[in-house]
């Protein structure tokens, strides 16, 4: 290992101590100072950074500012203890973030998804009244779908009608109250659930019908449908 790879490793061993999520930067990062291995370079340059942020070449340019601005702050920190580090300057590779418009689905268009989501193929039952709590659940409480699906039995409280989301965008937790006709739909399926997979491993509140938690990947997938 480098020492470069090892003032990763450090690094990122810091930012996780301190809170931040480290799946996309720690991937990218790795590819970084790979790059620059395989370059022949032990330290970190301005020009590398350049060249390895805006691959792969059909990228966005915001996804290109996302990368150097990983680097960037790598640079930042590394640079106390190697002094040959260049640190890329900031505005470097301007982009201006545009968020995408989102898309507010009508009453109608609602009830009509719901209504394809009753009629999802099921061998045992459970996968068509999965999918239609929990888009409908969606729908009345502007959950995320990761928190949805993050949701473990013991964050469902239906005699109080409140759901605790935890690991939330920005790592914290927060308190979702209820309608009753919500809190009773959740309760039909859980009913349904506990009735049809008897013994189950996973904690998770929305299952499939192998009794496993249900993936971000495969919710967007079915809701496509």
């Amino acid at each position: 290992m480098s020492e470069l790879q090892d003032a990763l490793q450090e690094y990122l061993a810091i930012r996780h101590g301190l809170g931040f999520e480290l799946r996309g930067l720690a991937s990218g990062l790795r590819n970084f100072v790979a790059f620059l291995n395989r370059a022949g370079v032990a330290h970190i340059t301005t020009e590398l950074a350049l060249r390895w942020a805006t691959q792969p070449a059909q990228a966005r340019p915001a996804t290109w500012a996302d990368r150097l601005g990983m680097v960037r702050r790598f640079a930042v920190w590394r640079r106390g203890s190697d002094p040959r580090t260049e640190v890329p300057p900031e505005g470097l590779l301007p982009h201006r973030y545009r968020r995408t418009a989102p898309y507010l689905y009508t009453d109608q268009e609602i009830e009509q998804l719901l209504v394809a989501a009753a009629r999802l193929p099921s061998t045992k039952g459970l996968r068509a009244r999965t999918y239609v709590t929990l888009f409908g659940l969606l729908a009345v409480s502007g959950m995320r779908i990761n928190e949805a699906l993050g949701l473990d039995r013991a964050d469902v409280d239906l005699v109080a009608g409140i759901l605790t989301i935890r690991r939330t965008k920005f790592g914290k937790s927060r308190l979702v109250p209820l309608h009753a006709s919500t809190t009773a739909a959740l309760q039909r399926y859980a009913d349904t659930r506990d009735r049809t997979l008897r013994a189950v491993a996973t904690r998770a509140f929305f299952i499939s019908e192998r009794g496993t938690r249900i993936t971000d990947c495969i919710a967007r997938y079915t809701f496509a449908q």
